[in-house]
């Protein structure tokens, strides 16, 4: 290896004589230990004041980790993006918390407290909200707009509009904030499949006239089977369905009803004459019966009361008939003579009688008062 040769050592300069001080003038000593005294205050002023600003700093940091949970929600802390605690312990309950700011920790608020809505218009017309706060209908243009309005096909063929808007609350944070990224967007598509699901299996009549409320129900039970199958973790509330004509055909569909209207009417009143007429006619006949069976009652009994007063009288007649006899017919005449007030007695034998028809019916004897 090349060594590097030593440099020639640097002669010392010759003393300077020292400058003479006038009689106003300082030393330069003097001036430099005056600057530096100032600089040191002024260093140490100026680290007090960092100091102050950096406590402030740490203090105003620590503070802005501070939070409030309302009374209508629960929050859940993430660390660096997963969630802080295990099981129901990752659910911040309503009050005051802290967390590290933002990138440490974040915050995922979820709405527990409160129902929710989830809306579906696939099937509705096109409107606005000023349109739906005057109850306006869109006018009509004669042909379908599939472009801008939504239809839904029934059982029948028809077509009709119909809205659903479904209420729910959040019954499993968890599930709800991580186990879906959009769960209003996936409930919104399966009301909308319950919409298309339901009008496919009633005619246009039903679902708008005959059976809206089982319409109603299917769109919400339908929804419920495939929320429960999803594992949104909510739970669904009383919610809503409309359905309505479209404008264009609305006339016809009206036709249609007040001819449906007009022929129920008809037919309830056929049978409620009907069931008048029955009624009476049953009531007739139970009364005709009633009085029949009675009058059967009546002549049986009758028939065998003289039965048993001939029963009673046979042993008599078999004992001696010819005497019977005269004693029936005596008292037989004796009943029947009892109100005639003219009696002829005839002889045996007698071969002619002659009666005076016109002779004067006989006045009652009075007697005379004294």
């Amino acid at each position: 290896m090349n060594e590097t040769p030593p440099l020639p050592p640097v002669p010392p300069s010759p003393p300077q004589p020292p400058p003479e001080a006038g009689p106003t003038e300082r030393s330069p000593s003097t001036f430099e230990d005056a600057s530096s005294t100032a600089l040191s205050e002024a260093l140490r002023s100026s680290f007090r004041i960092l100091k102050v600003l950096m406590l402030g700093l740490v203090l105003l940091f620590l503070c802005s980790g501070m939070f409030v949970v309302e009374p209508n929600e629960v929050v859940v802390k993430l660390l660096f993006g997963k969630p802080v605690g295990v099981g129901k312990d990752q659910l911040l309950e309503p009050g005051w918390h802290w967390a590290w700011p933002y990138p440490i920790n974040e915050k995922v608020r979820i709405r527990v407290g409160q129902s929710q809505t989830a809306a579906s218009t696939a099937g509705w017309h096109a409107t606005t909200p000023e349109m739906e706060a005057m109850n306006e209908e869109p006018m009509a243009y004669g042909y379908l707009r599939p472009e801008a309005d939504g239809y839904t096909l029934t059982a029948d063929g028809n077509i009709i509009h119909v809205r659903a808007s479904v209420k729910y609350r959040i019954t499993d944070p968890l599930q709800y904030a991580f186990g879906f990224a959009h769960v209003e967007g996936i409930l919104t598509n399966i009301v909308n499949n319950a919409i298309i699901y339901a009008s496919a299996r009633y005619t246009a009549e039903a679902a708008l006239y005959r059976d809206k409320l089982a319409f109603r129900d299917t769109v919400i039970q339908r929804v419920a089977q495939l929320t429960e199958a999803a594992n949104l973790g909510i739970t669904l509330e009383p919610s809503d369905v409309e359905t309505k004509t479209p404008i264009d055909v609305r006339g016809a569909f009206e036709d249609v009803n007040k001819a449906e209207q007009i022929r129920s009417t008809e037919i309830s009143k056929a049978l409620s004459y009907r069931d008048e007429l029955v009624n009476r006619t049953l009531g007739q006949s139970n009364a005709i019966v009633n009085a029949g069976l009675v009058s059967s009652n009546q002549m049986v009994a009758a028939v065998a009361a003289t039965a048993q007063v001939f029963k009673d009288q046979l042993p008599s007649y078999r004992a001696d008939p010819h005497l019977f006899k005269e004693r029936l017919l005596a008292a037989r005449l004796q009943r029947v003579l009892t109100n005639a007030n003219v009696k002829f007695t005839l002889p045996e034998g007698f071969q002619e009688l002659r009666l005076q028809l016109s002779r004067e019916p006989e006045k009652a004897e009075t007697t005379s008062t004294p």
